[in-house]
């Protein structure tokens, strides 16, 4: 790979926009991008499994031994020196007289319950928490801080500043590499929270806002990659709204507006994003990390569920021990300093790939570049345009009513109807005619005749042209049609390929509408309605039977995590339905309820404990942790005061 020296690469940039590399295996292809990616993901996972952790340093009282019968603890179970009992509320923080009964005292008084400050800011957690599969949650959100700072800055240069000046562009890269960063670090922690089976003991909500903020992550990147404004982004907002269209989502989260899908992205979503991020840290500290599972578990067996799944007896005592609070072994924990680190490192990382890789741009298409390099595809889209057979013409809501919507039992596109109107005819042809033909005589004399004729003969005069039009020749750069039966049709899409030529059928789409000029869903349906818009597509494996929407342009790594979405367009007996799309949606909502529900489905949520990875994650423990032949410290807890005596750090 050749390095590069033009602006917003720097000298040391590897060049990565040249045609990426893809491998093809039944019914998956993979760009070798997206493929390491994924596999240094699982690498990173690995290791953190099985790489020692630093033990640190314990203080005085971090593992004392109960004496036997004592009540701290069971016989001979190695349990924390009890300190000194704290008031759950300080009296200076209480409130006094008629000041205790004010709002604001409750409020005050509830808040210290809640999350007082020894576990809003810990400085001890579990013995057991001595794994690197814990640093994962506060490498997350460092990746996401760098990713809000990067987009701030490419915000104080304009929607386009990173397209034209090479800060802007480096900026753009910090971000791009902060937000692969922020979701590797995120499906790493994930995988790690189920292996742990990190639900246990009334931490249920703590899972499911998890996932919905991994799902809010997973919006936020897409609109992210359709506010950029390039190649890539039109055709994932082309690709993408068939889906949204189907599912009747598309009459108000339009992906071709860019200006909507940039708002969404900087405004809407992070804010949801956030709360939830913030409410799924504050759920670590109020209910703490999951107890370790136990290091030697039966042995699964279809024939004697017992043996996998235990007596209800057993079923109700491990969930009590999983809810009760920790009263073991702590140790000495900073989050403030491990969050530094985090943060520095993800600088770094960040900082790294964004100089050394840069950011793909490769430039979008518009109806102009389209009509110099394609003129006679051009002319066949205008013709169908016309006679009412464009993809566009026929796609029904909510761009009009004259196709048949996918529909699954229902077909929710019909719910809201046609939201946004398109005639093609009158949008892409003669509208844009009709503002250059006051100065264009015989244009005029053309549009009059057109006007005149009867629905059918005008649609005869399209046909018989787009019969022809795939024999043109051009002489000058004129457009030369066999002799056809088509009226003024060959005169007046002469007169539309020069507008095209000088881009003013751009300017003409772009202006029908009545403010700010960001929605493209004109221009960018009439690109889709030829074959050359697509056909880049498919040079670049962006196609949906390339495995499209995960991908980036030339060797970038793109969305690996729409892969759940993406698959049911290949599997067998389905990727050729007309109601792909809906199947899709509708299976991708089912798999991701499921992944919400994993703690309350009987087996799902077994599965950690069928296969013990729980037993590299917690290896140090279970070789420390001392063991009392009736009562294991982390399955049967003594009994204690309902607070516990230390709480996790926030990384889980």
């Amino acid at each position: 790979m050749k390095a590069l020296a033009l602006a917003g690469h720097g000298p040391l940039a590897i060049d990565l926009n040249q045609p990426g590399s893809y491998l093809n295996w039944s019914i998956f292809t993979i760009s070798v991008a997206n493929l390491v990616l994924i596999a240094v993901m699982v690498a990173i996972f690995g290791v953190a499994l099985l790489l020692p952790f630093p033990s640190g340093h314990r203080g005085k009282g971090d593992a004392v031994e109960a004496p036997a019968g004592d009540e701290g603890g069971a016989p001979g179970v190695m349990t924390a020196r009890p300190e000194a009992p704290t008031p759950e509320v300080p009296a200076v923080y209480a409130g006094s007289g008629e000041d205790a009964r004010m709002w604001t005292s409750r409020m005050r008084r509830l808040g210290l319950r809640l999350l007082p400050p020894n576990k809003l800011l810990p400085d001890r957690q579990p013995a057991y928490v001595a794994s690197w599969v814990y640093v994962f949650g506060v490498a997350t959100l460092a990746a996401l801080g760098v990713a809000i700072a990067s987009g701030f800055a490419i915000a104080l240069g304009g929607t386009d500043w990173w397209h034209t000046n090479p800060a802007g562009h480096f900026f753009n890269s910090l971000h791009l590499w902060s937000v692969e960063l922020f979701m590797a670090f995120m499906v790493i922690h994930l995988w790690g929270k189920f292996w742990m089976a990190a639900w246990r003991g009334r931490r249920a909500m703590t899972w499911i806002t998890g996932v919905v903020a991994f799902l809010a992550s997973v919006v936020e990147c897409f609109t992210g990659y359709l506010s950029q404004q390039n190649f890539d982004s039109q055709w994932i907002a082309t690709n993408g709204k068939d889906a949204f269209n189907a599912a009747g989502v598309g009459a108000f989260f339009n992906l071709m507006n860019f200006g909507q899908m940039l708002l969404w992205h900087v405004v809407l979503i992070p804010i949801i994003l956030m709360s939830l991020v913030g409410a799924h840290v504050l759920m670590v500290r109020v209910r703490g990390v999951a107890h370790p599972l136990e290091a030697a578990m039966p042995r699964f067996s279809f024939t004697s569920p017992r043996t996998w799944l235990g007596t209800a007896g057993e079923r109700r005592a491990a969930r009590a021990a999983d809810a009760a609070a920790w009263r073991g072994p702590t140790r000495r924990y900073d989050i403030l300093k491990e969050g530094t680190i985090a943060g520095l490192v993800v600088l770094v990382l960040t900082f790294g790939l964004a100089g050394l890789l840069s950011s793909p741009d490769v430039p979008p298409v518009t109806v102009q570049s389209w009509t110099q390099v394609a003129p006679a595809d051009f002319l066949g889209t205008a013709a169908s345009e016309l006679d009412g057979t464009s993809l566009t013409a026929t796609y029904g809501p909510p761009y009009n009513t004259n196709g048949t919507p996918q529909s699954l039992l229902f077909a929710p596109a019909n719910w809201f109807g046609v939201t946004q109107p398109i005639d093609p005819a009158q949008t892409f042809v003669l509208s844009p005619l009709s503002k250059i033909a006051p100065t264009d005589r015989p244009l005029a004399a053309a549009l009059a005749t057109w006007n005149a004729a009867s629905p059918a003969q005008q649609q005869k005069w399209a046909a018989n042209y787009g019969n022809v039009v795939t024999k043109v020749k051009f002489a000058g750069g004129n457009p030369v049609v066999p002799p056809a039966s088509d009226g003024p049709v060959p005169f007046m899409l002469a007169s539309l390929l020069t507008m095209g030529r000088s881009g003013g059928i751009d300017g003409a789409l772009i202006a029908q509408q009545p403010f700010y000029g960001t929605d493209y869903t004109k221009p960018l349906l009439f690109m889709e309605d030829g074959t050359y818009y697509a056909g880049l597509a498919s040079a670049m494996n962006l196609t949906g039977t390339q495995w499209g929407v995960m991908n980036e342009t030339g060797s970038y790594p793109g969305q690996p995590w729409l892969w759940l979405y993406q698959l049911w367009y290949h599997a067998p007996g389905w990727r050729n339905s007309k109601n792909v799309d809906l199947i899709a949606i509708y299976m991708t909502g089912l798999a991701t309820l499921l992944l919400l529900l994993v703690p309350f489905i009987p087996g799902l949520r077994d599965i950690p404990r069928w296969i013990p990875v729980h037993r590299l994650i917690w290896r140090s423990w279970n070789k420390t942790a001392p063991r009392s032949p009736a009562q294991p410290p982390a399955a049967q807890p003594p009994a204690g005061p309902a607070e516990p005596a230390s709480q996790p750090p926030v990384v889980s």
